[in-house]
């Protein structure tokens, strides 16, 4: 292995002019990047560049030295910057980079003005802005076409990528073709293992959209010799990737064992690194293992931190993916509202992000994990979405998805149809036996009835005492509820105490009683 020495003491001391040292320590730092070490290339910069998110440091160099150390320090950005989560990180990597390439070209330098694009353009590809990715590059490859270098083949292998991560696979496909030949003239084992790993990407891809075996054990036979170029060359960092991509491949393959043992060296590659963005996606893909293996609160819990940390950082479609994943463990632990939330906020972001496969995969999962608890109105919605988001897709895993989801829609809307249906017959019947018990009702009888209830029980209560029973009714007169009794209600005459007609005395009786006490 190639591992340069982290000892930076032969550049102290030494008479050199400030152009002389400084493209020594950018050489030196080239170095430390090129064998995965990025902290150490941030080091070997020394004075000139004390941390990221700090502008270089460049009084007193000449231009050449001032646009190599800008370079390297855009560079670096980019790489220690999203491993890091720094903020803007991406943002002031293209700075630098854009700044050092209108140096190089006011020097007419056309191989460093290449190797500007080529950089820049991968500035642009990590956050997933895929055209301007693809126009700086098409401008590196006009610089350098025909010259048979590893700048050109590294710009048409991050050609291959961009197309890959656009899905436009089958350009991707020809353009590895045409760099394959490039890279089998280099001694690189670095730059080797780059164009295997990202070769085998692209058939991982392919083996996914076309249900091809061929394609999956291509992708075996790529991956595998991409780990072993980047373990020869000492690039743990890129040797960890391969790691976490072979974990993913044997998961589509149903071998979780092997799948486990390659995302545990790359958890420990990772881990000595000290790469926590990269971590995170290697343990969204365990969490994607444990599910397949129905250990679903141990995924959950995985996916959990996957989540927080990629969170920290500004790459959407990692954190899309690992909300997806968080998404269905929360399913399938019946929190559902979690789950909903989950998987919407990634399909939003995925769409933020120009992935449109990633979105409508999010969609999709939503309808196969929450289908069942959803209105055929939302379920209806979100494959509106999805067949949008996928529209043109020829990969025939997310075709045979969006054909069940689409199923799915049509019984969920013939269910409902079906209860209305129901509710409509129920609710025919209930008016058909409320018209059965209102015929022949009549309120004028229904009161009178009441009212003789009421009559009845207060003569009860009164013993039959026709005043005691018209005050418990709150007549003011006895006289105006004998008068009801009389004319209305004579089937409760029975119920009052007998009449006793008063006694009346003669006009005889009156005069002799006078005279009587007169004498």
């Amino acid at each position: 292995m190639n591992v340069p020495n982290r000892s930076f003491q032969e550049l102290e001391g030494l008479s050199l002019s400030p152009d002389e040292h400084a493209l020594r320590r950018v050489r030196r730092a080239r170095e430390f990047e090129e064998s995965g070490d990025y902290e150490a290339a941030r080091e070997a910069l020394g004075e000139l560049w004390p941390s990221v998110g700090q502008r270089p440091r460049l009084e007193g160099l000449g231009l050449r030295a001032q646009a190599e150390v800008l370079l390297r320090a855009g560079v670096l950005t980019g790489l220690v910057g999203g491993e890091k989560a720094v903020e803007r990180a991406h943002e002031s990597a293209k700075d630098l980079i854009t700044e050092s390439l209108s140096i190089f070209e006011a020097l007419g330098d056309r191989e460093r003005v290449a190797e500007a694009h080529i950089e820049l353009a991968s500035a642009y590809w990590r956050q997933e802005s895929l055209d301007e990715a693809r126009l700086l590059l098409r401008e590196a490859l006009a610089r350098l076409a025909g010259s048979g270098s590893e700048l050109e083949a590294l710009a048409l292998m991050r050609s291959a990528v961009v197309e890959c991560s656009a899905r436009r696979l089958n350009e991707s496909l020809l353009l590895y073709a045409e760099a394959g030949a490039l890279f089998e003239r280099l001694d690189s084992h670095t730059l080797k293992g780059r164009y295997h790993s990202s070769y085998a990407n692209l058939l991982y891809f392919l083996a996914e959209a076309e249900q091809r075996e061929e394609y999956s054990d291509r992708a075996l036979v790529e991956f595998t010799a991409a780990a072993y170029h980047f373990e020869q060359a000492g690039h743990a960092r890129y040797h960890a990737c391969v790691e976490n991509n072979l974990g993913q491949l044997l998961l589509d393959l149903d071998r979780h064992e092997e799948a486990h043992e390659h995302l545990e060296r790359a958890r420990a590659l990772f881990t000595r690194l000290r790469d926590g963005a990269h971590l995170a996606q290697v343990e969204e893909t365990r969490a994607r293992v444990l599910l397949a293996e129905g250990h679903t609160a141990e995924a959950e819990r995985v996916a959990r931190a996957a989540v927080r940390r990629l969170e920290k950082g500004d790459e959407r479609a990692p954190l899309a993916a690992a909300l997806v994943t968080h998404g269905r463990a929360l399913a399938r632990l019946g929190e559902h509202a979690r789950a909903r939330s989950a998987l919407r906020q990634a399909a939003e972001l995925a769409e933020q992000a120009g992935d449109t496969t990633g979105a409508g995969r999010a969609a999709i999962t939503l309808i196969e994990e929450l289908g069942e608890r959803m209105s055929a109105r939302d379920i209806s919605a979100n494959f509106e979405r999805a067949a949008g988001l996928l529209e043109g897709s020829k990969h025939l895993g997310d075709l045979a998805r969006l054909s069940a989801c689409a199923g799915f829609a049509v019984r969920a809307l013939a269910r409902e149809q079906e209860q209305a249906a129901a509710r409509e017959t129920i609710v025919e019947r209930e008016d058909e036996a409320t018209t059965e018990k209102w015929n022949g009702f009549s309120l004028k009888h229904e009161v009178q009835r009441y009212e003789a209830e009421l009559i009845e029980r207060a003569l009860y209560e009164a013993d039959g005492v026709v005043s005691r029973a018209a005050q418990l009714l709150g007549f003011k007169h006895h006289q105006t509820f004998i008068a009801l009794l009389n004319n209305r209600h004579k089937n409760l005459l029975h119920a009052r105490n007998p009449i006793v007609p008063r006694k009346r005395q003669t006009t005889r009786t009156r005069s002799r009683t006078s005279r009587r006490t007169t004498r």
